[in-house]
């Protein structure tokens, strides 16, 4: 409920008129109403945080009384006692300012007469203005994330939401107490964030929602306590509010309608997509492919199709079950719709597999780059990209071009997107890949280095690479090996009469490189 503190209202312009003076007890405490009376016997009648105007007039006289009257109002939890001078008392008896040092109530004297019915008005608006103004910011609240559940925003809107209306900064944390998301806030986030894990780790929940006063972070449990998967944490150096609290509450409802649905979407719908991905890539030909297509809302007909392949980075921190396909898939078909391109996707032999059919007059390569964009602010993804085809019958290529590039990247920082042309040699080898021609190739380029290294127990194969990894030097090469230059160059001659190839011939060089190459995707399928 919205108050005001008894110091605020010794600070409104009706009660300054009156020239106030506090007796005893601290002035920070709420004020939620006043309450005018002259009854000696009022205490029992008041409600926690009512403030108590009187002129005296009827208060009693000896001290054990005005002390059992002090108490009373103590007792009742009173937000303090104001009495007007002159009607009753020019100065309060020493009695009634002892007894409420003794308590801790506050005791202000008003020392210019002042209209009780002003007063209690101006407070009482005040007080009414403040519920309305709350009242407002939790219906603000409320549709926030109502509005972000039904849409089914992710993490980043919520938070950013979070964030936004609490003025703090904001973490989502895994179960591992791993920092997933955060929003900083007006203060340096860096020292709000260091030394996560271990301080995190040390706030125990009792319940849904706690504060830490020692960290001065406001925590609430996302899931069941038996089944919790996270926490989300504002920060409240001081005890939050009830607005705060409820804030975290609702956002953390809202993280977990994100979950519910990423994780329950239509199975039906995935297990249609997974089919019909399959029909397209032995067929995609066939009418009834495309007819079933166009039923499930990815036409086919008349579009700019691109495939899509991706996979999780390796290493990323995870919660919840399922694979890391389920969560690239999620985030790919969360991402789609926030941008209304219809698509297939679903896991196919451990990658992301994806057919977008886009109008004829789109730009493909904007629009598969906003899409890759969304996904990777959800979670850490490799994306590659097919050429886009505008026929049918060659929703196929597309989808295994895709599939190529995906295999053939090596670096996958610093692009967002990758593309054939981005794979260059190893892109080309990839397309090969199921061609016998490029084993024998590989076979007959590096064999009797291999055979040489198994009879004798040598690394010619490894002199070899290294020589090529370091082409510019070869003593980078020999320290590469963690070989001296002597002997390093004794094995480069002991392979040449292997190969019976001289190896500063820049042709055989690249003959090499492309064998190795080529030996280390085979060896990957």
């Amino acid at each position: 409920m919205a108050t005001i503190t008894l110091g605020e209202v010794l600070e409104m312009p009706v009660v300054r008129a009156a020239r106030p003076r506090v007796l005893a007890g601290e002035v920070t405490g709420p004020v939620e109403w006043v309450h005018t009376t002259e009854l000696a016997d009022i205490g029992r009648l008041l409600r926690a945080g009512d403030l108590v105007l009187t002129t005296g007039i009827a208060m009693p006289e000896s001290p054990e009384e005005l002390t059992r009257f002090v108490a009373g109002l103590h007792d009742s939890g009173a937000a303090g006692l104001m009495v007007e001078l002159g009607r009753r008392w020019k100065t309060l008896p020493e009695p009634l300012v002892e007894a409420s040092r003794d308590l801790g109530l506050p005791l202000v004297a008003l020392t210019r007469e002042i209209r009780f019915a002003s007063m209690a008005q101006a407070v009482g608006e005040r007080i009414v203005d403040q519920q309305l103004a709350e009242l407002r910011d939790a219906e603000r609240v409320h549709e926030t994330f109502a509005e972000l559940s039904i849409s089914e925003a992710g993490p980043s809107e919520i938070l950013e939401a979070a964030q936004r209306l609490s003025g703090a900064a904001v973490v989502l944390e895994s179960e591992h107490h791993r920092v997933l998301d955060y929003r900083a806030g007006p203060g340096d986030v860096a020292e709000f964030l260091s030394d996560w894990p271990e301080r995190s780790r040390q706030v125990d929940l009792p319940g849904r929602t706690a504060w830490d006063e020692g960290n001065g972070w406001l925590v609430t449990r996302l899931g069941r306590r038996e089944r919790g998967w996270g926490r989300l944490v504002l920060e409240s150096p001081q005890p939050p509010s009830h607005r705060m609290i409820a804030l975290a509450e609702r956002a953390a409802a809202a993280l977990a309608m994100h979950r519910l649905h990423d994780r329950q979407r239509d199975s039906l719908t995935r297990r249609i997509h997974h089919e019909l991905l399959v029909r397209i890539l032995a067929d995609s030909a066939d009418p009834d492919v495309q007819r079933r297509c166009e039923l499930a809302g990815v036409p086919l007909q008349r579009r700019r199709l691109v495939g899509l392949s991706l996979r999780a980075l390796a290493g990323t921190d995870r919660s919840g079950p399922g694979t890391p396909e389920d969560d690239v898939l999620s985030a790919l078909l969360h991402a789609a719709d926030g941008l209304r391109a219809p698509l297939l996707a679903a896991s196919v032999d451990h990658e992301v597999r994806a057919l977008v059919s886009l109008p004829s007059s789109a730009r493909v390569d904007e629009v598969v780059d906003r899409l890759a964009r969304r996904v990777t602010r959800r979670l850490p993804v490799v994306v590659a990209a097919g050429s886009p085809v505008t026929r049918p019958e060659l929703a196929d290529v597309t989808l295994r071009e895709a599939l190529h590039v995906l295999t053939s990247v090596r670096d996958p920082e610093g692009r967002l997107v990758h593309r054939l042309e981005d794979t260059h040699l190893r892109g080309l080898l990839m397309m090969l890949g199921s061609d016998e021609r490029l084993r024998a190739y590989v076979d007959r380029e590096l064999q009797p280095l291999h055979d040489h290294d198994e009879r004798h127990g040598t690394n010619l194969l490894g002199v070899v690479w290294a020589l090529l990894r370091h082409p510019a030097s070869k003593a980078a090469a020999a320290d590469a090996l963690h070989l001296s230059r002597p002997a390093f160059y004794d094995r480069l001659g002991k392979a040449e009469r292997v190969l019976g190839s001289d190896l500063d011939d820049p042709e055989v060089r690249v003959s090499l490189h492309v064998a190795f190459l080529g030996r280390a995707l085979l060896d990957s399928r």
